[in-house]
């Protein structure tokens, strides 16, 4: 009697795939948009409208030019795509800088509703801000993982550890990479995604870092006025 021994299927994230939906990644781009519009000017890069009107035309022209799948491989498009992360980091540094220069100062906070809308309004948009950072460098990027041009992850998700327990089509997407960010920020540590790589490790060191400043800073203000 002949045995057929069948080799494991391969998972979605191990081989080239038809690549993710661009449409999470959009969304939340175009939700951080409205959120810097939304914030005061002074804490804004000025113009007020100059940074989040360059983020949507940069993002317009990458839903024109690949508006479904994300898998073609174009250098300008990388290129797009990196710079819109880019401009999206400038924004909200800038806003970070200038609420604790105004903490530090004195010049801010003398209300806790106002600064309290503020600092979570940067707070959650540093979080979507290195959401796209982890997205767009894990495994080389969006592309580069579609085409499973890296095998190795520099993002350890528990899918990867227990392929058992999930679908053969599961591969990470814009949302997981949303998620592992809001833990870092919330935990100031990684928790059930580890990160393999050196600059992985660094970007999550840095987030932390700003979150627990963020966060102190806004808090003990906020406290301290309602007192």
């Amino acid at each position: 009697m002949n045995v057929v021994v069948r080799e494991p299927a391969v998972p979605a994230w191990q081989r080239p795939t038809e690549g993710e939906n661009r449409w999470q990644g959009a969304l939340a781009i175009a939700l951080i948009t409205g959120v810097q519009l939304a914030e005061p000017e002074r804490l804004a890069l000025r113009p007020h409208w100059l940074l989040p009107a360059l983020e949507l035309a940069m993002l317009a022209f990458l839903l024109l030019i690949n508006p479904t799948r994300i898998n073609r491989e174009s250098a300008p498009l990388r290129a797009v795509s990196l710079g819109l992360a880019g401009v999206i980091s400038l924004a909200n540094a800038w806003s970070l800088v200038l609420l604790i220069h105004g903490l530090v100062t004195g010049t801010e906070g003398r209300t806790a509703g106002p600064l309290l809308f503020a600092g979570a309004a940067i707070w959650g948009a540093n979080i979507v801000v290195f959401a796209l950072w982890y997205w767009e460098f894990d495994r080389g990027g969006p592309v580069a993982r579609a085409h499973a041009h890296q095998p190795n992850p520099d993002f350890l998700f528990p899918q990867m550890q227990t392929p058992d327990l999930v679908s053969g089509e599961w591969e990470p997407a814009f949302f997981d990479y949303l998620y592992v960010s809001y833990t870092n920020a919330t935990a100031f540590s990684p928790t059930d995604t580890m990160p393999m790589s050196r600059w992985a490790k660094l970007l999550m060191l840095m987030q932390s870092a700003i979150s627990l400043v963020t966060v102190g800073l806004v808090v003990a203000r906020a406290v301290n006025i309602l007192r």
